[in-house]
């Protein structure tokens, strides 16, 4: 058996379904997405050729998205879609064209398992990962929308304090892709969180991390917005609840504001 076959194998059997769903009976309008919510690596991938420190650091995964996205699941009352993989083996914010799919650097690390793929394996990476994943929330959008909840879909994610040795000082990103009008009013309406928040920062739709957005919010003009919380404010369990918390109430008016007539 080739490495290839080896992988989609192991790929097939270990995400037999590679969006996880959790709250999916809920009736609120906002659909969570957290693509890069675990480190998970399968057993024919090894270590990738990673040591410990690079495997479980944010190159691999979002740490503390997937604990804000719960949090934030239960106060609003929204479908959480999250990934069961590492973002190593594909990266769901990023189209199948994109380096940055599967990664053979990523910050100051090199991915040695990725530095060698063929376009016959990075192609069975995407059927195996990408296409299901992305068919999933197709789906769930579409049943949402056909039962008339008139979906807000929101990505969760986390960013690291510091970036090639410079501090970052904002805590709270809130990015865009075409449609500017969620985004813009969670920033207005961001103040009682006590985060210091930008807008499309510390990334922007220019650095091609609005992938879901424009895959599928655009599309259905649906109210649609990218959060990004610096991962040592949502380190641990209680940290992410208490993000959450603050996050919440002005996500919920936001929505109002901006989405009520959509």
């Amino acid at each position: 058996m080739t490495r290839g076959m080896l992988e989609a194998e192991t790929i097939d059997r270990t995400v037999a379904h590679p969006a996880r769903f959790e709250n999916r009976e809920s009736t609120g309008r906002v659909i969570l997405v957290c693509e890069h919510a675990s480190a998970a690596i399968p057993p024919a991938f090894g270590d990738l050729g990673l040591g410990p420190q690079a495997r479980f650091a944010h190159i691999a995964w979002d740490p503390g998205a997937l604990d804000l996205a719960r949090s934030l699941s239960r106060r609003l009352d929204a479908c959480l879609i999250h990934a069961p993989l590492s973002r190593l083996i594909y990266d769901l914010n990023r189209a199948p064209d994109q380096p940055g799919a599967m990664p053979a650097r990523s910050e100051v690390f090199d991915i040695p398992g990725n530095a060698t793929i063929t376009a016959e394996e990075r192609n069975r990476r995407t059927q195996s990962v990408y296409v299901p994943f992305h068919n999933d929330l197709s789906a769930e959008i579409s049943r949402r929308m056909a039962l008339g909840l008139n979906p807000v879909i929101i990505t969760i994610h986390s960013f690291t304090p510091i970036w090639h040795g410079a501090p970052r000082e904002v805590e709270f990103g809130v990015i865009h892709d075409s449609d500017p009008s969620l985004a813009t009013a969670i920033v207005a309406m961001s103040a009682p969180s006590g985060l210091r928040t930008a807008l499309n920062a510390p990334y922007s739709a220019a650095d091609g991390v609005t992938h879901t957005l424009r895959l599928h919010a655009s599309p259905y003009g649906l109210p649609n917005a990218m959060l990004e919380v610096r991962n040592d404010l949502i380190a641990n369990p209680d940290m992410a609840d208490d993000v959450a918390s603050r996050l919440a109430p002005l996500l919920s008016q936001a929505i109002a504001h901006a989405a009520g007539g959509r």
